[in-house]
């Protein structure tokens, strides 16, 4: 890929990250829903199988088309980062959608950026300020409700959720690191790791096959629309903001996600949530709030999060 050398390269790159996150909240925190009718008529793993392979397929037919180099680049970072974000959190969300509801689920797999922030600390040297720990502490106190540790049952989909945060939060340092060591073209890079992860989910749903999906018009919207919109344009959009930003700042950024998939759940699905799990949600999605609020006061006016980069 060409590198920029024009000295506002970077300034346009954060101006556009702004509306990119907007657009990628509004694909993905539907996209739970979406999830969600899909499951009644397939297998979690076929269908996150499904949805990876054949984005790849679209991403990979794409720079063909575009006669842009399809040579994947940094392989072994590229493998890493394809199962941690495809097979990783793709796998393990859609398996905590079987028996979780879409907007817990949703809320759960958004802690991702209160891991984040403690893995960018960790591995990129990202420092936590004050008000970022204050930010952790009340989203831990969010998680403990929802988790309900008192109540063990039936909470596996909250830990396998969880798991999916974590997995995502990890991959999102692994790019990072990816694209701080190599000059990698975008859309091959999004293309390829979703490509190499979607070889374990393959091998998970051949193991656990028990039939094929049920070849529905509700299946079949569903399946166009994460092919489409909730992988192939989603991660784009995902690695651009991560090059364009920080990555605990582009974490925080997606705060309006999972807050679109608990109104559209409860909309569309009518889950509502009890009392304890409701202020659990409320205590996570109030400590995004604060740390993006601080983000965005602290900066100069018109300057985006990350500017200072």
């Amino acid at each position: 890929m060409i590198r920029e050398n024009k000295p506002d390269a970077g300034a346009r790159r954060r101006r556009l990250a702004a509306p990119a996150l907007l657009l990628l909240a509004l694909v993905w925190g539907y996209n739970w829903v979406v999830l969600k009718v899909a499951l009644q008529y397939s297998q979690p793993f076929t269908f996150a199988a499904l949805r990876s392979f054949l984005g790849a397929v679209v991403l990979l037919a794409l720079l063909a088309i575009l006669r842009r180099p399809v040579r994947p680049r940094a392989l072994g970072l590229t493998l890493g980062l394809g199962v941690l974000q495809t097979a990783g959190f793709v796998g393990l969300l859609t398996w905590a959608l079987v028996n979780g509801g879409a907007g817990k689920t949703a809320i759960l797999t958004y802690t991702m950026p209160f891991w984040l922030l403690l893995m960018a600390w960790v591995v990129l040297g990202e420092r936590l300020k004050s008000f970022q720990w204050v930010a952790v502490g009340v989203a831990l106190c969010g998680l403990i409700l929802i988790l309900s540790p008192w109540n063990l049952h039936g909470g596996e989909s909250d830990l396998l959720a969880v798991g999916g945060a974590l997995c995502w939060a990890a991959s999102a340092v692994i790019a990072k690191i990816l694209r701080k060591r190599h000059e990698v073209d975008l859309l091959s890079l999004t293309a390829w790791q979703m490509l190499l992860g979607s070889l374990p989910l393959i091998v998970v749903a051949a193991l656990t096959w028990s039939g094929p999906p049920v070849w529905s018009g509700s299946f079949l919207a569903a399946l166009v629309f994460n092919v489409l919109f909730g992988s192939a344009l989603a991660w784009i959009l995902w690695l651009y903001i991560l090059h364009a930003l920080p990555a605990g700042t582009a974490g925080l950024g997606t705060l309006l996600t999972p807050v679109i998939g608990v109104v559209s759940a409860w909309i569309q699905l009518g889950e509502r949530p009890g009392v304890t799990e409701g202020v659990g949600m409320a205590a996570i999605v109030a400590a995004l709030l604060m740390v993006a609020l601080r983000e965005i006061v602290a900066r100069p006016k018109g300057e985006l999060p990350g500017a200072s980069r």
